[in-house]
């Protein structure tokens, strides 16, 4: 099997210097989801690989479906170019968990993805992995570092014996996905569903354990992997990520829309916390007649979400949005008059920073790792504990009844983004380990620092 460029060459040596100091690196970044508009890791591959290339290297996305979307822009000192690592892609829509057909396999690790998803697993960390080893195990001397993007899978141990230190980022563990989930589910037979579902976790622990280098987004994660993977804590290191100020910024051209309300929310699970929002929503509008909603994501026809929209008559006052450009998540999130993160737990919260950025001010819960990007409570956001639907009624009442308190937060919470999360800092902090790693390979390559 061989992958496919899209476009780029192979990378060969590189001269000059980069923006950090030291010489421009090579680097092969793997990611075995690549949606930029769904989830977290298509976004964090998106913007890292465009400012480490802002910064003068060399990054090659490594991807399997959907694939990444990867900014290229001609200004850029360094280069971009995404490696097509096909999967079967067992789970596109509009025929997900599809049986492919004899023709498409072809080889062994094809029929192991197919027989992991028959019996209720998810293959895609363990099978990405394994074709991730042998497309670098046959380009040798190509990278001067591989950067994988929460693969976790079995394949990527020992790839410093075939040429290549290894950074791995875990947003976060998905054992808190699990816990979440086992906690929402109904019976044993779903229990047992989810349990089966989550198997790869097993592999993930295994493997985190053995990796020399974790980058991880927030303090909260770093805890939660050293609590739930068993990751040493001297081999995990906090690289915030952060926000496209460029274009999530204040416009006052746009207009603010009385009463409008708005979150993201990429899937209907317990873990966004959505069900609870949509039940304050119903509490607020009981004072305030024009609050409404607008989630950016898909809108679910069945599930506790659904169930709450119709319970409480609120089929006019939430709307759903999904498929907009990224100019257009911007001018939605200026024209709200409040950004509101509902999530249980986040490993970080992009939606949060994103938010901020504008100067839209948020309302956010305490889950995870919320509190260390949104800040204080009342000074610059208002913080609520996670599954509390009646503090999160009173704190979007509060702002919607008080100007002043939204321009404050608002200004206050882009301040915070500009100091404390940008994509330029995220690419500068990684780019220190990604060189801590090939020096500690190989400490007489001092041309790489």
């Amino acid at each position: 099997m061989t992958a496919e460029a899209t476009w780029g060459a192979a990378p060969g040596p590189l001269a000059g210097e980069a923006a950090d100091g030291g010489r421009p690196l090579r680097i092969a970044l793997l990611t075995y989801k690549g949606n930029p508009f769904c989830g977290g890791q298509g976004v964090y591959v998106r913007h890292l690989s465009r400012e480490l290339a802002r910064l003068g290297h060399r990054v090659e996305v490594i991807g399997a479906q959907p694939y990444p979307v990867l900014d290229q822009e001609d200004d850029l000192p360094g280069q971009v170019t995404l490696t097509r690592l096909p999967s079967l892609d067992l789970y596109r829509q509009p025929d997900p968990f599809r049986t492919p057909k004899r023709g498409e396999y072809r080889d062994w690790v094809d029929a192991l993805e197919v027989a992991t998803m028959w019996t209720g697993g998810f293959p895609e960390p363990l099978t990405f992995s394994l074709r991730a080893r042998r497309h670098l195990a046959a380009r040798r001397g190509e990278f001067d570092v591989v950067h994988d993007n929460q693969t976790l899978g079995y394949g990527l141990l020992g790839l410093d014996r075939i040429g290549f230190p290894l950074v791995t980022t875990v947003h976060h563990p998905i054992t808190v996905d699990r816990r979440l989930d086992l906690a929402a589910a109904e019976g044993w037979r779903r229990r047992a569903s989810v349990r089966r579902w989550y198997g790869f976790t097993r592999m993930q622990k295994r493997v985190a354990r053995r990796l020399p280098t974790v980058l991880t987004v927030s303090g909260s994660s770093r805890r939660e992997i050293t609590e739930d993977l068993g990751v040493r804590p001297e081999r995990i290191h906090v690289v915030p990520i952060g926000a496209d100020t460029r274009l999530f910024s204040p416009d006052a051209a746009v207009p603010e829309i009385p009463g409008r309300i708005v979150t993201t929310s990429s899937a209907d699970v317990p873990l966004k916390g959505l069900v609870h929002l949509v039940e304050a929503l119903a509490k607020v509008r009981t004072e305030h007649e024009n609050a409404h909603l607008v989630v950016v994501g898909k809108r679910p026809e069945k599930g506790p979400v659904a169930e709450a929209m119709e319970r409480y008559g609120l089929g006019g006052a939430v709307e759903f949005v999904k498929g907009i450009s990224d100019r257009e998540l911007a001018d939605l999130v200026r024209g709200a008059q409040i950004a509101c993160v509902p999530s249980l737990y986040e490993g970080f919260s992009l939606p949060a920073a994103e938010a901020m950025a504008t100067g839209t001010p948020l309302v956010a819960t305490t889950g995870g790792a919320i509190p260390e990007v949104a800040g204080p409570d009342g000074e610059t956001c208002l913080a609520v504990e996670p599954a509390d639907a009646g503090a999160l009624a009173a704190a979007l009442g509060r702002l919607l009844g008080d100007a002043e308190l939204r321009a404050r937060l608002g200004a206050a919470g882009r301040e915070r983004v500009l100091r404390r999360f940008t994509w330029e800092q995220a690419a500068r902090g990684t780019v220190e380990h990604y060189r801590a790693a090939v020096a500690a390979r190989n400490p007489a390559a001092p041309a790489l620092r």
